[in-house]
């Protein structure tokens, strides 16, 4: 017996040494980095792809997977490459160099262009530019440079100036505004005409955009620098737009027609499969109407052909899937005006053809169009199976033979080749992380697996990671919301732990799904291996469980959102095993938003919080964010104050940590400072940190963050 007893003492002493214990440093190294497939592109005889790896664009076999031919070196040329894309005949490269961030999205680079026969390159431009892209035959290149637009003619060397009126916080042409970047997804405001003779671009006069003052500290410098830049917040004028029409031949420029109405946004403009015929987006201030307008290229006439309106708000940013067929007499349109998003199909005239996907699931995202066969096929992702995963599907444009493709429970991103003949599948679950695959479309063939981090399982497995734990719960009105837990190991039912609460909450977000998380998720098993108990859940107001439950938080932003984060304080208190004297919450920009109001009107729930880069008050947040949800502050001047942290500073009773970066350009950090200036008239102790001079991401500053993060819960949870 002895014999035994000492067995299992060595073999529990061998299992605790082999146990790494997370570090801070771990958190922001590449100790847990996922591997990847990045920078596919799908070369034009569907037999090869391409990707950057180690400053080199790859040509890789599609039967295989495997390498054949090296197309560009970045070494051998001194360029560091960070993107690349090929003419259309795959002759040249347009190499992305020397990347600079000016916002989240919005970039300046040095671009060469390489030649594969002679393999030399040579510089796009002098000095540098945005947004480079080929025009379809590959003889041209338009770019941004200083607020102006430009294209190089590559086989004179002639460079054309299209626009001389850019000025920095004034006009902007074919990039886009702050705004535009931030909430509609656009940097590049311009696009090539399919016979590449016209180019259609915007216009932004920020004329009348009131500016924001940031200053920036520059570390030392004997005065701070004042950067002022155009920030529309809610209720406040936006750009004013305009659209032209750029012909090469005789440089005419034709003015489009979007309507008298100047407060409005055009999200995305197209030209279909017709040289002469854009296709212009427009959508009202409030975000409730959606036009598809079809412009004349050649006169600048515009024509409504289709509308969707909304009750409550077009999530435009979500049904982003209009695609005009090769036929030219068809195109594709997604609309949650069945009550979940789906794909149909439509007339060039804006008749409805029919409904191409229906049921009580999202289809998620349009990932291929096989127009080759007689009747086309789409591929799409979709919450069928459940709104934690992500599936496969196909089904052809009449409706007809679904089928699912995609056999592993879990999380797919796919990238389909054009023709539709092959795929790759990035896929994950919540304990295994990404995995790589290359599958032939036809028979949903396994071709190779390119990556499957197998490295990186097993370094979860040396550190001991914990798998998540799927819960639900009811929230106040019977709805039932998703969760997980991550739990030390050696976990007892019979002992109490701290619990804190991370979540985002924000519209149409998802924290919650069976995938490998990435965002924090080595920071909360750094605090599990601290004997803390982390709960992930996702309110009422977030997203991929249809337009009812999404958009119940219209109107009144943080409201059933704040109900439902006190509901699971009250919920994980009432656990066996959770000591419900120390349940915290935290999170960031929306989800800090969320944390303090947690503790501020759960007060008697939550016992410490945390938030980071939080909105205090809409009222300071953008326009177009914040009036999709709330309206502007002239029609719903109690949806924007009711629900604002810095209403309710009086009511802090427990341990708060307030954090924001003075160079936040998105929350500004006068969110930051209007709490504190609340909190402190409430005669309230808390804590407070501020990161000079970094933006919402707080990049480079995370091991620092995590570091006091991690002291402040040790200390008062």
């Amino acid at each position: 017996m002895k014999y035994v007893l000492s067995c299992l003492l060595l073999v529990f002493v061998m299992m605790a040494q082999a146990q790494k214990q997370i570090t801070i440093d771990n958190i922001t190294d590449a100790t847990f980095s996922q591997k990847s497939v990045r920078s596919v592109n799908w070369m034009n005889d569907g037999q090869y792809y391409s990707a950057l790896s180690d400053n080199k664009v790859q040509k890789y076999d599609v039967t295989t997977g495997e390498v054949v031919e090296v197309l560009v070196d970045g070494d051998e040329l001194d360029i560091r490459i960070n993107n690349y894309n090929f003419s259309a005949d795959e002759s040249q490269v347009l190499l992305l160099t020397e990347r600079k961030s000016i916002y989240r999205r919005s970039f300046t680079a040095v671009y060469y262009v390489y030649n594969r026969s002679t393999k030399e390159s040579q510089k796009l431009s002098d000095g540098v530019q945005s947004y480079a892209t080929f025009s379809p035959d590959g003889s041209k290149i338009a770019f941004t440079r200083d607020n102006n637009l430009f294209y190089k003619d590559l086989s004179t060397g002639k460079e054309v100036t299209i626009t001389t009126d850019g000025e920095f916080n004034k006009i902007i042409n074919g990039s886009s505004d702050w705004v535009y970047e931030e909430e509609l997804y656009i940097t590049k405001a311009f696009e090539w005409s399919v016979d590449s003779k016209k180019i259609v671009y915007y216009q932004f006069d920020e004329s009348n955009v009131r500016e924001y003052n940031m200053q920036l500290w520059n570390d030392g410098a004997l005065y701070p620098e004042d950067y002022v830049y155009k920030y529309p917040k809610a209720g406040e004028d936006n750009s004013v737009i305009k659209l032209f029409v750029y012909h090469l031949d005789g440089s005419k420029k034709v003015p489009v027609d979007i309507g008298e109405e100047t407060d409005i946004y055009i999200p995305r403009v197209y030209w279909t499969q017709d040289a002469d015929l854009i296709s212009v987006q427009r959508l009202n201030r409030l975000q409730n109407k959606l036009d598809i307008l079809h412009v004349n290229a050649s006169t600048g006439e515009s024509t409504v052909v289709l509308t969707d309106e909304s009750d409550t708000y077009i999530d435009f940013t979500f049904c982003d899937d209009l695609t005009y067929l090769e036929n030219g007499k068809e195109f594709l349109f997604s609309s949650e005006k069945s009550g979940y998003k789906h794909f149909y199909l439509y007339t060039m005239k804006g008749e409805l053809i029919r409904q191409i996907t229906s049921g009580n699931f999202e289809a998620v995202e349009l990932v291929g169009l096989n127009q080759a066969t007689k009747t086309p096929i789409l591929y799409y992702t979709s919450t069928e199976v459940s709104p934690l995963e992500r599936q496969l599907y196909s089904i052809d444009l009449k409706g007809k033979g679904k089928k699912k493709l995609t056999a592993e429970s879990g999380t797919s991103r796919v990238n389909m080749s054009s023709d539709c003949s092959y795929y790759m599948n990035y896929h994950s679950t919540a304990d295994k992380p990404l995995k790589v695959s290359l599958f032939k479309t036809a028979g949903n063939q396994l071709i190779k697996v390119l990556e499957d981090n197998a490295g990186l399982a097993t370094v979860t497995a040396e550190y001991g990671l914990s798998d998540k734990e799927f819960f639900t719960f009811e929230t106040v009105d019977g709805t039932s919301l998703n969760g997980f837990f991550l739990k030390p190991k050696g976990f007892s039912a019979g002992k109490e732990y701290p619990v804190l609460v991370y979540q985002y909450s924000g519209p149409g977000s998802q924290s919650v799904a069976n995938s490998w998380s990435a965002s924090h998720h080595i920071f909360h098993q750094y605090l599990v291996q601290q004997g803390y108990i982390v709960a992930v859940v996702d309110t009422r107001g977030t997203g991929y469980r249809g337009e009812e439950f999404k958009k119940l938080t219209y109107k009144q932003l943080g409201k059933y959102e704040t109900e439902d984060l006190i509901a699971t304080g009250k919920y994980l208190a009432d656990l066996p095993f959770i000591d419900a004297k120390r349940v915290g919450v935290w999170g960031w920009s929306y989800g800090g938003y969320m944390s303090s109001l947690a503790i501020l009107k759960g007060s008697d729930v939550f016992s410490t919080a945390i938030a980071v880069a939080p909105v205090t008050t809409w009222r300071f947040y953008d326009s177009i964010y914040t009036e999709r949800y709330l309206q502007r502050p002239q029609d719903n001047a109690s949806g924007y104050d009711d629900n604002s942290p810095i209403q309710f500073a009086d009511k802090l009773k427990g341990k708060f940590l307030l954090i924001h970066g003075t160079g936040d350009d998105n929350v500004h950090f006068q969110n930051a400072v209007t709490l504190q200036n609340s909190l402190i008239k409430a005669g309230k102790q808390f804590e407070s940190f501020y990161y000079p001079d970094k933006a919402h991401g707080l990049g480079g500053r995370r091991g620092h963050l995590y570091t006091m993060m991690a002291d402040f819960l040790l200390e008062n949870l």
